[in-house]
């Protein structure tokens, strides 16, 4: 992180505090990592104020924190106090973005997300020094931290934003005021949190509110909703670049992993790449040696007392459209054994829950998956949809599934795909054992 004075600290921050004068390069969050001469940001948690640790962290070597109030027993001196400690966090990651002398990416949609990121910091790579988002430090407090750790010598910086709820990206691209802002696609993830579907397009669109002028907008002309995209892009003066089956960059293009998703994630990168002037023959030509991440369909080849079979592990997100993509990518696949799909519940979909399961239950009836997996109560309405020609499965929670695949399920040749949303179903935790097992 840049190195910031105090006094200046206290104006980036908007605090009318008198803080002793010293220096910061480090900021940290958790009072039990704080280290001599660190900013501690105290952050209010669903479960958790981390105020209650300003005496401790001051007494173990913070030379300032930022809290929303003055803690008692603490000097007033080492304390900036301010309105919102997790805003104040962003301002602090938007001024060393204002010092960033490269191309800033922003980046959201509902899936892909992540991969996309990654895939646009490999193919970047090759025409300059690439920073990114680590992991999927996306959210309120990812961001800030994202951007306060930027590589000052890097070329371009990509910076992915998630959301849950209205207004939570525009707050986030005001800090990381992008060069270029990138919708993936707009699914309904979070609805329950949204009056309708279309709000969580316009919250998408958010993005473009704080694209610098004369930015560039890359908009997926085929998703839900495309033209309102379009349309927010243009209000903010936009220069608008599109991707899609019809349009995207005319190159000879090979992949490493199969499904829809993958081609929609590089026909992306690349119209970044081609919009931002640079070689995106060179950059086609690399994607290839891109592969799928962890947890979001990479496949395994893995040994088993049976023989050999396939692991897909797309056991990140459990959105409906992320289902269905995977069922689709499934589908097309040709194997030599039989397609097995472990499926866990979808969350945050408030009403339509029964609803969007039915229908992930009906795509895989109609596909040429042979052994179908539901995992948690949601999941039993998907299977009642299966027909009797498959093999179905119910499983209460995650306990016992890999001893079942590999003992009562798979044979030799098979390929199984594991989908899931990480944090309610925790089938990642299923695709571990079997990694485990099957090195």
């Amino acid at each position: 992180m840049l190195k910031i004075n105090s006094k200046k600290l206290a104006e980036i921050v908007e605090s009318d505090s008198k803080p002793l004068d010293c220096e910061i390069s480090n900021i940290c969050t958790d009072s039990r990592k704080v280290k001599k001469g660190d900013l501690f940001i105290a952050i209010k948690g669903e479960n958790f104020d981390a105020h209650d640790f300003v005496a401790q962290v001051i007494q173990n070597g913070a030379a300032l924190v930022i809290v929303e109030h003055l803690v008692q027993g603490v000097p007033a001196e080492r304390q900036l106090v301010v309105k919102s400690s997790l805003h104040a966090y962003g301002l602090i990651g938007a001024y060393v973005r204002s010092q960033f002398q490269g191309v800033v990416i922003g980046l959201t949609g509902s899936a892909g997300k992540t991969t996309t990121k990654e895939e646009l910091k490999f193919a970047l790579s090759l025409f300059g020094k690439t920073y990114a988002t680590s992991g999927n430090h996306n959210n309120q407090v990812g961001v800030p931290i994202t951007l306060c750790e930027l590589d000052m010598s890097a070329k371009y910086a990509v910076i992915e934003m998630g959301m849950s709820a209205k207004g939570e990206i525009e707050e986030l691209t005001s800090f990381v005021q992008p060069d270029v802002a990138v919708i993936t696609n707009v699914y309904p993830m979070h609805i329950e949190f949204f009056e309708n579907f279309e709000g969580i397009a316009e919250a998408k669109a958010e993005i473009f509110k704080s694209l610098k002028k004369g930015g560039i907008a890359v908009i997926n002309e085929d998703t839900n909703f495309a033209p309102l995209l379009e349309q927010r892009a243009k209000e903010n003066g936009a220069r608008i670049c599109k991707f899609g089956r019809k349009h995207h960059p005319e190159v000879k293009l090979e992949l490493s992993d199969e499904g829809e998703a993958f081609w929609y994630n590089a026909w992306c990168v690349l119209t970044v790449i081609e919009a931002l002037g640079l070689d995106v023959h060179k950059a086609a030509e690399n994607l290839k040696n891109f592969g799928a991440l962890d947890g979001r369909g990479k496949v395994h080849t893995l040994k088993f007392s049976k023989g050999t079979y396939q692991l897909i592990d797309d056991s990140y997100s459990g959105q409906p459209e992320a289902m269905l993509l995977a069922i689709k990518a499934l589908d097309e696949r040709k194997v030599k054994g039989r397609k097995i799909a472990v499926i866990g519940k979808m969350a945050e979909l408030g009403a339509t829950s029964e609803a969007r399961h039915i229908e992930v239950g009906k795509a895989l009836d109609k596909s040429s998956v042979d052994v179908i997996i539901g995992v948690c109560p949601e999941t039993k309405v998907l299977l009642a949809q299966i027909s009797p020609n498959k093999q179905k499965y119910y499983f209460e929670n995650k306990d016992g599934l890999d001893e079942f695949l590999l003992n009562k399920v798979l044979q030799n040749n098979d390929i199984v795909l594991i989908k899931g949303a990480r944090y309610s179903s925790k089938l990642y935790q299923v695709t571990e054992n079997l990694l485990t097992k099957g090195a």
